[in-house]
């Protein structure tokens, strides 16, 4: 029998939740394929099926929590299982109709019995409707051979009641019950930490707006030139990363962070890259941006997207960081407030671009705007460096030219 244990995540990471299992027991597994996806505080991660074989036993199920080390599924070792043509299945008898009280009135008006009705509603239930489609169905296979009676009118008191038990049978129909699922380890790490910045940091935000016509006009120029040398396409983001680096180097603080007393400069910059992914929002961080070209930051950025839809990010690749940036423009975002994530002392919020109409050299005109927000640590960072860092990535990103020449 082979046991299936959790692996290693990390030197920190002790606990893992069990996300989602990809195979049944009685299923048969090939060597490599994915057996279960494992969640830590920081990353999902596939676990292959050590050997081909069948699943025997599953020890803990969807959203179980287990140690590194646990064994969570045992299964035998077998070949694959040739294919045979499999009897099918008789279908399963069918399910008493659940009669709504309109429904169950009608049929007692008509002299009718739920077995003589066919139910059309959610989950096999009978609904006024149906009743009154069999009714009719009915009175019209009768042969009257006298004068039909005179339909009965319906008194106040039966149309209200009629109205009353036709709301309930809406209220049936309806799907409201709770459900109620364990918090992702994700989400309980991501939820904890923003707390903490909450609560340990002096959180201050700062705005600006960049006129992104200069940047979409370098990019709408090269992009060709730059997917045949490189082989991957120019976004905005390796521009503001590169800005980024700039306003960093002129104002290191934001580069920085609070160790007890003291203060922790760096001389790289780290910087965290917020990517959707199939588990929620990652971070991956870029390692040493100052030292990438353009082309090395949008391949490496395109790495991870692909890697954070397949859920295969790995936990070192979250760790770490000096600076970080998040771009809701993506989903929509005209403006925002970006939450620090710790122990960082600054983020950069990227937003939608919409042409506006701004003054330039004394003439209304139509320009691609961008608001972008810088939120700090003002323990750290004093708002005249916030302010002025903003300005930073603003001035070089409409002159994208500063960003070759250093000026």
């Amino acid at each position: 029998m082979i046991e299936v244990k959790v692996p290693e995540f990390g030197e920190s990471i002790q606990e893992v939740q069990i996300a989602q299992w990809q195979k049944k027991v009685g299923e048969f597994i090939a060597k490599d394929e994915d057996l279960v996806e494992l969640e830590s505080e920081k990353a999902s991660q596939a676990l292959p099926s050590p050997e081909s074989g069948i699943i025997k036993e599953i020890l803990h199920e969807d959203g179980a929590f287990v140690q590194v080390g646990d064994v969570i599924a045992r299964m035998e070792a077998a070949d694959a299982p040739a294919a045979s043509a499999t009897p099918a299945a008789t279908p399963p008898a069918a399910a008493p109709a659940r009669v709504m009280p309109a429904a169950e009135r009608l049929l007692h008006e008509n002299d009718l019995s739920p077995e003589q009705v066919t139910a059309t509603g959610p989950g096999g239930r009978l609904l006024k409707e149906d009743v009154m489609r069999q009714a009719a169905g009915d009175a019209r296979q009768r042969q009257a051979p006298v004068a039909a009676a005179a339909p009965s009118v319906p008194t106040p008191a039966s149309k209200a009641q009629s109205e009353i038990d036709e709301f309930h049978d809406e209220l049936e129909t309806l799907e409201r019950a709770d459900q109620i699922k364990p918090m992702s380890m994700i989400r309980r790490t991501i939820a904890k930490r923003l707390v903490e910045a909450q609560n340990q940091a002096a959180l201050l935000t700062t705005f600006n707006e960049i006129d992104m016509q200069p940047v979409m006009e370098l990019r709408s120029k090269y992009k060709e030139q730059f997917l045949d040398k490189h082989g991957v396409k120019l976004g905005f983001m390796s521009f503001f990363a590169k800005a980024s680096v700039e306003a960093l180097k002129r104002f290191p603080a934001i580069n920085s962070q609070i160790d007890g007393n003291n203060v922790v400069y760096r001389n790289y910059c780290d910087v965290g890259i917020a990517i959707g992914g199939g588990k929620g929002l990652v971070v991956p961080i870029l390692r040493s941006v100052e030292r990438l070209s353009f082309a090395a930051i949008e391949r490496t950025i395109g790495r991870f997207a692909t890697l954070a839809q397949a859920n295969k990010i790995k936990p070192e690749d979250l760790e770490g960081g000096t600076f970080t940036i998040s771009n809701g423009g993506v989903y929509g975002s005209l403006l925002s407030t970006p939450i620090v994530n710790p122990p960082q002392s600054g983020i950069l919020g990227l937003h939608s671009i919409q042409k506006r109409p701004v003054v330039v050299n004394d003439e209304i005109v139509i320009r691609p705007m961008m608001y972008v927000a810088l939120t700090y640590d003002h323990r750290i960072v004093d708002g005249r460096e916030a302010v002025q860092f903003l300005k930073t990535i603003k001035e070089v990103l409409e002159e994208p030219a500063r960003l070759f020449l250093e000026v």
